[in-house]
């Protein structure tokens, strides 16, 4: 078996390789490395970023971490963060996005912020973010109330609302921007002494209006794939 340059590729006992290089193993474990569609700015759009399986995210101290970030990230006029969800492994985040440039930028400097942040705070974890981020937009009201609840309510997908084998009491994941939310089938309050994560207010007509032809969220609700 011969390499791109021609030669060839030997074992360790002097026989050829008949398949040289990494073996596959049949998972796809980021994006796929292609050039991204043009991104309308009518369109928000769900991304969905994955950490290092060793760096756990739903803890105090990356809660405050992402919370100072998120300030940063509302200077700028053409990215904004409306809604964010902090699971064990990945983030779940609804952005708006002037361009498919804005987007890349925006997450970008998003994941440059926490990683920093992290590193300077944690001592040095090395590397904060494994694999290329997930983005999918969202182009029809039925699939912005879909995402909301998706993003909104994961920490159920994810079964986070149990501890030692009993429901929690809380309504709402702390761990997401579910309080700042104001499309539930019930009205909450800010806990006493509970920060909430800053984000941006959606200028979009789909996160800010569109989605509401499909009713409002219950905050039971456990959401699942788009059919």
């Amino acid at each position: 078996m011969r390499n791109e340059r021609g030669y060839i590729m030997f074992c360790k006992d002097g026989r050829p390789r008949r398949k040289p290089g990494r073996k596959k193993t049949g998972k796809r474990l980021g994006g796929p490395h292609r050039v991204r569609p043009h991104l309308d700015a009518r369109h928000p759009v769900h991304v969905v970023l994955r950490g290092r399986k060793r760096l756990s995210w739903r803890r105090g101290e990356t809660y405050r971490v992402l919370a100072r970030v998120l300030v940063a990230m509302l200077a700028n006029p053409g990215f904004r963060i409306c809604h964010i969800s902090i699971q064990q492994r990945h983030i779940h985040l609804i952005v708006e996005a002037a361009s498919r440039d804005a987007l890349a930028a925006g997450m970008k400097s998003f994941a440059t912020r926490a990683a920093r942040a992290l590193n300077r705070d944690d001592g040095g974890c090395g590397k904060v973010f494994a694999y290329r981020y997930h983005a999918s937009q969202i182009t029809t009201a039925r699939y912005a109330r879909h995402a909301l609840a998706y993003v909104l309510n994961n920490w159920r997908r994810h079964r986070e609302d149990f501890l030692n084998g009993r429901m929690l009491p809380a309504h709402l994941d702390e761990y997401s921007s579910a309080v700042s939310f104001k499309g539930w089938t019930i009205a909450f309050g800010r806990p006493e002494n509970y920060v909430p994560l800053p984000v941006a207010a959606p200028q979009t007509w789909l996160l800010r209006d569109g989605w509401k032809r499909y009713g409002a969220i219950d905050p039971q609700e456990c959401p699942g794939p788009l059919w």
